[in-house]
């Protein structure tokens, strides 16, 4: 599995592309938009996937603390990403 973030960082509303959405549940690859990429973990649930990143460090050096994420898709079929509690 796959996630494609289109920015240097996710953020609540952000889009992301889902690829290889039947592989099996567990570690997978984060991309970000400025080239950083490490492996995350997905589980599904219900409709929606839970998503934990690990913390990392964009490409200009800030540093982003560790988060899960629901990527839930809207009605557009785009998949977005929202904090969990």
């Amino acid at each position: 599995m796959r996630f494609s973030f289109p920015h240097s960082h996710a953020f609540p509303g952000g889009r992301v592309r889902v690829e290889d959405a039947d592989a099996a549940e567990g570690m997978c690859v984060v991309e970000f938009g400025d080239g950083v990429a490490m492996i995350g973990e997905w589980h599904p649930d219900g409709d929606d996937i839970h998503l934990a990143i690990p913390a990392y460090r964009t490409a200009k050096e800030t540093d982003i603390d560790a988060r899960s994420w629901q990527l839930v898709r809207g009605q557009d079929g785009q998949w977005r990403s929202q904090l969990r509690p």
